[in-house]
């Protein structure tokens, strides 16, 4: 925007013949910046730079978007990873309250489900899940959980035992439920931004 506003400048510059001058309205405008914008290539042989206002935009491996982390290889595993580090993190913080004496299993789990396991699935209802996947975060929770109710690696309890005890309903399922919720959520906003976009045309 400086760019667009300084010197007495009206507008940018969009090729060696045309000027975009329309910028009333920001909304309505994709304005980059080359100090902040990143370039991932993904499934191409192409390296050629790619510059904005003569300035190479830097290629990098992985990238942060939204809160996701986006790599070169696509998918999911990338984003999880870091979600499970999150949520280690998290529950390594609560270490004392998993070890108290006081408060009961039920309120450890609670505990654990909405400042863990919200870490852990931020997001999940837009990831590209896989086998591989699924199976990582539940191995992450039945250990959690194991610590939680104080379950030694040596004991034979099965996970569906574990989940019985806990409350809990496997992963895959958890992220199926969000992604139906958020799909949802999807659909009825857009069915409201039509329904909106209808009373406009027929005033």
């Amino acid at each position: 925007m400086e760019t667009s506003t300084s010197e007495g400048k009206h507008g940018i510059q969009w090729t060696s013949r045309m000027q975009l001058d329309d910028l009333d309205f920001a909304d309505d405008l994709a304005l980059l910046s080359h100090t902040k914008s990143k370039i991932l290539r993904y499934n191409t042989a192409c390296t050629n730079p790619i510059k904005i206002d003569r300035d190479d935009l830097e290629d990098v491996k992985t990238l942060t978007y939204l809160g996701s982390i986006i790599d070169e290889h696509g998918g999911s595993d990338a984003d999880v990873k870091v979600w499970i580090g999150k949520a280690r993190t998290a529950y390594l913080r609560l270490k004392n309250i998993w070890n108290s004496k006081q408060l009961s299993t039920d309120t450890k789990v609670r505990i654990f489900n909405t400042n863990v396991k919200t870490v852990l699935l931020y997001g999940a209802e837009t990831w590209r899940t896989t086998k591989a996947i699924t199976q990582k975060i539940q191995v992450f929770i039945n250990s959690c959980l194991r610590k939680i109710l104080q379950i030694r690696w040596t004991d034979t309890n099965s996970n569906n035992l574990l989940r019985e005890r806990t409350n809990q309903i496997p992963a895959e399922e958890e992220i199926r439920k969000m992604r139906w919720k958020w799909i949802g959520h999807t659909l009825s906003a857009f069915k409201h931004f039509l329904s909106l976009s209808l009373k406009e045309k027929t005033r």
